[in-house]
């Protein structure tokens, strides 16, 4: 049976950083000062310096609308299906910049699969199919669509480039992970909600998964389930778009889970023995959380800390992101790593690999 390996990745995000403007934001929705204070030292905490998005942020000192658009109208926010609208024109055009960067080293033909993963909009003919027209790609290729796993779903989608490689060992497995979270902010006074909006940026990662023995060997796979814990990650669609419960409880859920199941996740190793670990930043606290469940040594989460000072959490492209940081270092061959993902359900997605020739 063929050995899958991620051959190569590629990142993208749009031209617009936003970060400091959704914080105004978020400040100008809470008119108690108190409340106001706690959220100020909280983003100051974040650990994120930059995100980006679809859209223009408004010059300094916005009062009618967030963006320069009009998108987001003061008292006048979206609907679902004006979100869903602009998510149709804008999240192709971001994939397609993601999967060009990645296949101008090799002819589009020899792709012979592909995968989108999206859970921020919906749209038949999707993503999908416009990345075909977009990038060139042949008509007769094999598309799956992963919709709405969250931001664990780029780990799934590995998972299933290995099951086509394995078993068609001529395959070349193009996945893309796209996302345009800010399209759905809310306006809330509601500090829980306005801090959730506060890690959430737009972007886009492409991943080659072929049998050719380059980059990443994709040597095992494992998923650990807190369902006990399933109402504290949820992603609802509603009349104004989609809706994140995001529980403060997460990272001491993710924590205990990790530890319960550390002998699975890690196949029985030690976690020592591991050189890379790729692991999505869903926030400064929950990269605190998988530290202290395996008792890394600070310098481990870098990668994974560095993704999220530069872009936020951009649900499930930001696990190839780091991925994407950890093979741009060249790691020595033979390497070993952890990658994980954390999402609905209460799921860790985890995934063991190595570092190739």
């Amino acid at each position: 049976m063929s050995h899958a390996y991620l051959n190569r990745l590629s990142v993208a995000t749009p031209d617009h950083e936003v970060h400091s403007t959704f914080v105004e934001f978020a400040e100008r929705m809470m008119k108690d000062r108190r409340t106001r204070l706690l959220f100020q030292r909280m983003a100051a905490r974040a650990d994120i310096r930059r995100r980006w998005s679809t859209l223009r942020p408004a010059k300094a000192g916005f009062n009618e609308s967030l963006d320069a658009e009009g998108f987001y109208a003061s008292g006048n926010f979206p609907s679902t299906g004006t979100r869903m609208r602009k998510y149709h024109n804008e999240a192709p055009r971001l994939a397609a910049k993601a999967v060009n960067q990645l296949i101008a080293q090799e002819a589009s033909e020899k792709i012979t699969h592909l995968i989108v993963t999206s859970c921020t909009g919906f749209a038949a003919p999707g993503v999908d199919f416009e990345v075909i027209r977009l990038c060139n790609l042949e008509y007769s290729i094999e598309r799956t669509v992963i919709g709405f796993m969250g931001c664990n779903a780029a780990i799934n989608a590995l998972k299933l480039a290995r099951h086509i490689v394995r078993s068609e060992p001529n395959s070349r497995v193009l996945i893309v992970s796209v996302e345009l979270c800010t399209l759905h902010l809310q306006e809330s006074d509601r500090i829980e909600q306005l801090l959730s909006f506060l890690l959430f940026g737009d972007g886009c990662a492409a991943a080659i998964v072929s049998a050719d023995p380059h980059g990443f060997s994709l040597d095992a796979f494992h998923v650990e389930l807190a369902q006990d814990a399933a109402k504290q990650i949820t992603w609802d669609i509603g009349d104004s778009g989609f809706h994140m419960v995001l529980s403060g409880q997460v990272p001491s859920t993710i924590a205990d889970a990790l530890r319960g199941g550390s002998e699975r996740i890690l196949a029985g190793q030690a976690s020592r023995k591991f050189q890379m670990w790729a692991v999505h930043p869903g926030g400064r606290s929950v990269l605190d959380a998988v530290e202290d469940a395996f008792e890394l040594d600070e310098p481990a989460l870098a990668a994974s800390r560095g993704v999220l000072q530069d872009y936020g959490n951009m649900s499930s492209p930001t696990i190839l992101f780091v991925l994407e940081a950890i093979m741009r270092q060249k790691p020595p061959t033979g390497s070993r790593g952890c990658a994980m993902a954390f999402g609905p359900g209460l799921s860790a997605e985890c995934m063991l690999f190595s570092a190739a020739a």
